[in-house]
């Protein structure tokens, strides 16, 4: 199984872009959602779900941030509207399965257990329509930082945010001017030295872990970067988070696995927009 290339997202964009009838995937996974934050792009995440449907949905974990709430309250009518909405495809048929992560880990005492038509679960194995059998967990457990200093964790994730709210005040200035949206810590997370070697090390330890069970691939979130790539012949899929890059993984419905930005879908209506207006515009004033 091989990462997708261009013409994939290009494809799977059109599609969206047709509206009003929902795509269909066999699976989607999301991760990383963070309500219960101001940053947290619950809006963006209501459009995506509204534009899909699928037989299966994985909840990768991080989808409530407790860390955040036990600081501050803070819960957006969007953020209630994301639950009501995911819990809706729970009833009408679409097998939703939550797996827990760091930031919602008050969610794994009830590991096993089902509510509202939503199954509670640490880690399990997906098997694709191609036959590829994947291993489906948050991956917190194989980020060092969280294993042996929980302290340095909550440390990071407030400096995490403060970036967060910087990025938010610098992205209004842009789209004032113009500008697409540009984030901070994506950026720092590509460009510092250490940052690159923490993922690549997260990416190996996943990878390495899905190889002693003797299965294909791995499919995590935590640590907010989408990626697709082999890794000694072990497929690793990352689905990215819904705080910046705004991505999620899906399957065909023949077993193939791909990345899908919502940012650039949603970029690519504005323009779309856009160019109609213009349009209509030259032909009144013609």
């Amino acid at each position: 199984m091989n990462a997708p290339d261009n013409r994939h997202f290009d494809n799977i964009s059109k599609s969206l872009l047709k509206k009003p009838k929902p795509l269909r995937f066999r699976t989607i996974w999301i991760s990383d959602v963070h309500l219960g934050t101001s940053g947290c792009q619950a809006k963006r995440l209501l459009e995506f779900l509204k534009a899909t449907e699928s037989d299966k949905l994985y909840l990768v974990g991080d989808i409530v941030d407790g860390w955040q709430l036990k600081r501050r309250w803070y819960w957006h009518q969007t953020h209630n509207d994301v639950v009501q909405l995911v819990m809706k495809k729970a009833k009408k048929g679409t097998k939703v399965i939550f797996v827990p992560g760091n930031h919602d880990e008050v969610v794994r005492q009830f590991i096993g257990l089902n509510f509202g038509g939503i199954k509670i679960r640490d880690e399990l194995v997906h098997t694709t329509a191609n036959g590829k059998r994947m291993l489906v967990l948050h991956g917190d457990r194989f980020d060092g930082v969280i294993a042996c200093a929980k302290w340095l964790a909550y440390v990071g994730d407030t400096l995490y945010t403060m970036i967060l709210k910087f990025n938010q005040i610098f992205n209004i200035w842009r789209a004032r001017v113009g500008l697409p949206y540009w984030s901070l810590s994506q950026y720092l997370k590509l460009k510092v030295k250490n940052a690159v070697s923490y993922i690549t090390s997260f990416e190996d330890a996943l990878a390495e872990e899905a190889r002693k069970q003797n299965l294909d691939g791995v499919i995590c979130g935590h640590i907010h970067k989408a990626e697709i790539r082999d890794i000694n012949g072990i497929l690793y899929c990352n689905d990215g988070d819904w705080v910046e890059s705004l991505t999620a993984l899906v399957e065909d419905e023949v077993g193939e696995l791909h990345l899908v930005d919502w940012h650039e879908i949603m970029l690519r209506w504005e323009q779309r927009q856009f160019a109609k207006k213009d349009s209509v515009l030259s032909t009144a004033t013609a």
